[in-house]
């Protein structure tokens, strides 16, 4: 007896095949070849059909904006929509499952293809939109806001369709709250570059913020929601027009960049509303699990935690400093230094991205700062992007242990983390991801470099993508400028630099290796 289905072969048991794998099943056993792969998509593609539906159902948003508004782009965000909702219905009516479980393999895939499908759906109504965008631009665009990341092809912000402002913004915002997610639930799970620090399932019940993961994600996105809302009105107070703060407000708490305006933050030319954002986008650099800890009680988690020190230390010391040198060596006001200092190394080691000076003609050690502080980001658990700074404490704990055992070769020491000693998975880890980043930096800057690109231009735009920054450095792509200028295929590099560093490299590299597909 003996059946075919898609490349398998059933034999029964009795039946010895070395070149193939058996799954049993009943009183008889399922063949395949060896090295082949039994990878259920089913589940995927349910998912993927559930989130294309979620973005349809977003797209309504600007396209009532804009109805209001009287442009004419709400056909164009009404007609994306059909599409996105038809696309994951047929998505979800075809992959249905009575029981869906998702395994590390799966939720691999799930990651980058979501992020990917997501984001071609996503620049259909920047691509038909009386912009006139390539689709390569719109996919620019598109991949910049959902990844959060704030470079812009677009020129003429400033008399855009409120529709297509408002489609910038909302991307950003959910592009936040989808990585706050992921960091909570996924990433650990699948112990990506060392996430595995932040497994809730690990955690003593006195560290978990409520019970159930559902109240975590519940918890999570009313916060975001409050944290978006309070930002709008303080902006508003401070001089914004409604439709500005709410963009603004989302893509501050987002810690994503997009502005309204050509000249970003620098438009309003207010201190106050400098403030207000430079609060905003610290904010969204912290950990949301321990915002919730403190709302039940725990008044100090936030404090307690090292990571949170660690960001705060480093962000003070580098303003400060770098606000003395620009009074001294540029003759400022030292407030005055201080006020665009803050501002804009806050945007950019969040990075956020705005901008409110072009900070690359403070001069050449500005500049330098700026480039650095890009690859540093936030916190894990938090809406930034970057190396993030619990690997930047784990480095330096490995760094630590190195040295003393130079000075004590038969001593026994251990690496802490938040008062925790770290094992050594945890370490290989976050050296592995250093590794990888560095490297993907360096190869993406290579790339842009061999296709016309200046080195300060190249190397810019490689670190802005990998370590979703925004702008970069120099005249074209620096705060003053854009991107859209660049070639074609620069900007599908970049886009693919963008999602690598969005999801923390190893979930996008592991798809590449051969032995994924192979069981």
């Amino acid at each position: 007896m003996q059946t075919e289905f898609s490349g398998m072969q059933w034999l029964p048991k009795t039946e010895h095949q070395t070149h193939y794998m058996p799954f049993v099943r009943g009183d008889f056993a399922v063949y395949v070849p060896r090295g082949a792969s039994l990878i259920d998509f089913r589940p995927i593609l349910f998912i993927v059909g559930i989130l294309l539906c979620t973005l349809s159902i977003g797209m309504f948003i600007p396209a009532l904006v804009d109805l209001y508004y009287g442009q004419r782009d709400w056909i164009v965000f009404s007609a994306a929509s059909f599409v996105s909702l038809f696309v994951g219905g047929a998505l979800i009516m075809m992959n249905r499952m009575d029981n869906l479980k998702i395994n590390s393999r799966q939720a691999f895939i799930l990651t980058t293809l979501s992020w990917l499908v997501l984001t071609a759906a996503s620049a259909l109504p920047f691509a038909f939109s009386d912009l006139d965008m390539s689709y390569t631009d719109a996919f620019f665009e598109a991949m910049s806001g959902i990844s959060t990341t704030g470079s812009t092809v677009i020129v003429g912000l400033d008399s855009a369709p409120q529709g297509i402002l408002l489609w910038r913004a909302l991307l950003q915002w959910l592009g936040g709250i989808g990585i706050i997610v992921m960091a909570i639930a996924v990433m650990p799970m699948l112990r990506v570059g060392g996430m595995q620090l932040f497994r809730m399932e690990n955690s003593d019940k006195s560290d978990k913020a409520f019970p159930r993961a559902t109240q975590i994600a519940m918890g999570i996105a009313m916060l975001y929601l409050s944290f978006t809302g309070l930002w709008a009105i303080m902006l508003w107070s401070a001089g914004m027009t409604p439709f500005d703060a709410i963009a603004h407000a989302m893509t501050t708490i987002a810690t994503g960049g997009f502005s309204t305006k050509d000249a970003s933050i620098g438009h309003y030319d207010s201190a106050t509303i400098d403030v207000i954002i430079t609060l905003g986008m610290a904010t969204g650099a912290l950990p949301f699990i321990l915002y919730l800890q403190m709302l039940r009680g725990q008044g100090r988690a936030l404090f307690r935690d090292s990571q949170v020190r660690w960001f705060i230390t480093i962000a003070v010391s580098i303003v400060v400093g770098l606000a003395l040198w620009h009074s001294e060596t540029n003759n400022v006001d030292f407030l005055y230094a201080l006020r665009f200092t803050s501002f804009n190394i806050v945007s950019v080691m969040t990075g956020t991205g705005y901008a409110t000076t072009d900070y690359g003609l403070w001069g050449p050690f500005a500049v330098t700062v700026f480039f650095f502080v890009m690859f540093i980001g936030g916190c894990a658990g938090s809406t930034t992007c970057g190396v993030k700074i619990f690997r930047l404490q784990v480095l330096y704990e490995i760094a630590k242990i190195q040295l003393s055992h130079m000075l004590r070769p038969h001593g026994v020491f251990i690496a802490y983390y938040n008062r925790k000693p770290l094992s050594e998975d945890v370490t290989e880890s976050v050296l592995s991801f250093f590794f990888l980043f560095v490297f993907c930096f360096v190869v993406l800057a290579a790339a842009l470099g061999a296709m016309g690109l200046d080195f300060i231009t190249a190397v810019s735009s490689a670190g802005t993508a990998i370590a979703n920054v925004g702008p970069g450095l120099g005249p074209i792509v620096g705060p003053s400028g854009n991107f859209a200028t660049l070639p074609d295929g620069a900007k599908w590099l970049m886009s693919i630099g963008m999602l690598i560093g969005r999801l923390e490299v190893f979930t996008v590299l592991v798809l590449l290796f051969p032995a994924f597909w192979r069981d």
